[in-house]
């Protein structure tokens, strides 16, 4: 049997990122989430909102534990991973009613976020929501010591990643048709940020 990946992190954030989730996909039917890292995230929120398709992808190493973590929960409603490069802007063929991503933007090229808020504006429909969690910077500003010292650290892994700059992101979602509509604070000060196709 396969061993499950695991984010300790996931078990903290879930239950707020579920809150908002709740009320942003309540009319959405299908959703794909970017970058579905381990599958827990995937697996919780298809339980807990059994109304949507959920499409789980991710570049393909990461493919055998999402799959691992389907097929121990057994979701009708969870579909296995696309193979998805972000720089493969026109990869996607199916068109989505809400995009979700956690903890993706932050170790990402900047290059690989532009890319992907192409993907965003591409395959969502009008009317769909863009659901992006993680930290941010405000105004050039860290919104904590622990950010800024998580940064330095992404930094020091690799000089393309790094927390980025909120009102960047804003640009890029106007770029790609993205109307900012809501921003939630969530634990460990990372935010959920919200778009909405116009």
């Amino acid at each position: 049997m396969i061993r499950k990946p695991e984010a300790p992190a996931t078990d903290r954030n879930r239950e707020p990122i579920l809150d908002v989730l709740k009320t942003e996909f309540e009319h959405a039917r299908s959703v794909l989430e970017i970058g579905s890292g381990t599958g827990q995230h995937a697996v919780f929120f298809g339980c807990e909102l059994p109304w949507l398709k959920w499409q789980t992808s991710d570049r393909q190493e990461n493919h055998e534990g999402i799959q691992a973590w389907l097929s121990d929960a057994s979701l009708t409603n969870v579909v296995g991973p696309l193979d998805l490069d972000v720089h493969q802007v026109d990869a996607l063929a199916e068109n989505y009613d809400a995009v979700f991503s956690a903890n993706t933007a932050h170790i990402m090229s900047f290059d690989a976020v532009v890319c992907m808020f192409r993907i965003v504006g591409k395959c969502l429909v009008s009317g769909g929501r863009f659901c992006l969690y993680g930290p941010f910077k405000i105004n050039g500003e860290f919104t904590s010591e622990s950010n800024r010292t998580f940064d330095e650290s992404l930094q020091a892994r690799d000089p393309k990643m790094g927390i980025r700059e909120l009102d960047a992101l804003h640009d890029l979602a106007c770029a790609n048709r993205l109307t900012h509509t809501k921003t939630f604070a969530m634990p460990a000060n990372n935010m959920l940020v919200i778009w909405r196709k116009d």
